[in-house]
């Protein structure tokens, strides 16, 4: 029985519309702006680019640290915080995701992160960005404060954005848009099966991407001396600030020959690139260092990608970076995968596991805050606890690279945020049943 243009369908699909929303909005309410100064006193602080302090004192004031020592004087209005026990770190750094892009994978109209065809430089990731994510909340609670948020696709996927986890709308989360242009290089190489055919269209799309971004300068060179609007074609003015070295090329690239082609084509343009993935980036390690470019890890959890690696290759990954002198970040799952923007809370487990594996603790929390913002070209604002930048950190009631730890306060530019999320809830919930019982 078909109910086409009948009142039963309309009402039938104005309730899906109204569960979807519901189903994907949180309840925190984005914190107010810093209204005096804030004192954590006796915590152990971690500023990252300087020595930890065993027992010391941070100072925010206005959304940006003051003071930061072993001895901070009090200003007479300052809200106190014993921070006895407690550990003060910058907020974590997830260098790359699709969180606030994608919530729910089955339920199409929750996913917002990929448009259709394969040269998209024009989008702009941080207009999709849904405030109201579910995830968004589990993700602070991890002590994620900051997400560069890369759009998805096949080839040159759009421009990415480095967002504050707190805001009530995608603009005020805003931190830095656009960042960079988010490209996938791996789907360009050759495989096994037919390598012959699959170097032609590789050749074929390095071909079509030269040509655009010679039409690109072209495009630009006309802009500056005013013979057509900036805005007239939306696409090639996407391009101008990668090719002006404005803001880098972020390119998804795991295999050698990826990331070899990668660097060779970034060299040949004068572009800024930083490789995304980067698991056979000991490889190139000369070529990286050569050409200064940063890998952002693609996480620690994950299976190795070819069939003579030893089990521990994704592990160690991270550590093998820094002996070879390779600059590099570590991030979670990263968009695209499965669990990716839901495990974004992760991010500190990721770093952890390789600590376990060889690399020196204060390199792993450096990767997920300081280097990564650093590659994200914000360590001006955020990624160290420094004198004048934003007052974004989280306090927690132990190392943070440990499982059990739990962040109990955060804030963003001084606001505090909102700690409480759909886990938390559902926690307290099921735990008064169950206690009752």
């Amino acid at each position: 029985m078909m109910f086409s243009n009948s009142p039963i369908r309309v009402l039938a699909f104005a309730c899906i519309t109204v569960m979807g929303t519901t189903l994907t909005a949180n309840d925190q309410i984005p914190g107010r702006p810093q209204s005096r100064p804030i004192l954590i006193r006796g915590a152990t602080i971690h500023p990252v680019d300087s020595a930890v302090i065993e027992t010391g004192s941070i100072l925010f004031d206005q959304g940006r640290i003051v003071a930061v020592g072993e001895s901070v004087d009090e200003p007479q209005d300052a809200q106190v915080i014993d921070g006895s026990g407690k550990h003060v770190y910058p907020g974590l750094i997830e260098s790359m995701t699709d969180l606030g892009l994608r919530e729910i994978l089955s339920v199409g109209e929750t996913v917002d992160s990929q448009e259709r065809g394969d040269r998209n430089p024009n989008v702009r990731s941080w207009v999709a960005v849904n405030p109201d994510s579910e995830l968004i909340p589990v993700a602070r609670a991890g002590g994620v404060l900051i997400a560069h948020v890369s759009p998805g696709g096949p080839f040159v996927r759009g421009q990415t954005a480095v967002m504050q986890l707190d805001g009530w709308t995608a603009a005020e989360m805003n931190l830095r848009a656009p960042a960079g242009l988010s490209v996938q290089w791996d789907a360009l190489m050759p495989r096994d099966n037919d390598a012959a055919a699959e170097a032609k269209k590789r050749d074929e799309k390095l071909r079509d991407l030269d040509q655009w971004f010679d039409q690109a300068e072209r495009y630009g060179k006309a802009v500056e001396a005013g013979e057509i609007d900036v805005d007239s074609d939306l696409r090639l003015a996407a391009l101008l600030p990668v090719l002006r070295r404005q803001q880098p090329m972020f390119v998804e690239a795991n295999r050698q020959a990826s990331i070899e082609s990668a660097v060779a084509y970034a060299v040949g343009r004068d572009i800024d690139l930083v490789i995304y993935g980067g698991y056979d980036a000991e490889s190139c390690a000369n070529l990286l260092k050569r050409y200064h470019v940063p890998v952002i890890v693609a996480g620690t959890y994950r299976l190795p990608m070819h069939r003579d690696d030893p089990y521990d290759a994704p592990y160690t990954l991270p550590d093998r970076l820094r002996r070879a002198g390779v600059t590099f970040s570590i991030c979670g799952e990263g968009p695209g995968y499965p669990g990716g923007s839901s495990n974004a809370r992760n991010l500190p487990y990721h770093a952890a596991n390789a600590v376990a594996y060889g690399l020196p603790a204060d390199k792993a929390i450096e990767a997920i805050t300081l280097t990564a913002a650093k590659i994200l070209g914000v360590d001006d604002r955020i990624g160290s606890l420094t004198v004048g930048k934003d007052a974004t950190l989280i306090v927690c009631d132990g190392d943070i690279l440990q499982t059990q730890t739990q962040v109990t306060d955060a804030y963003i530019g001084g606001r505090t945020v909102d700690l409480t999320s759909r886990h938390t809830m559902l926690f307290q919930k099921y735990r008064k049943k169950y206690l009752a019982d």
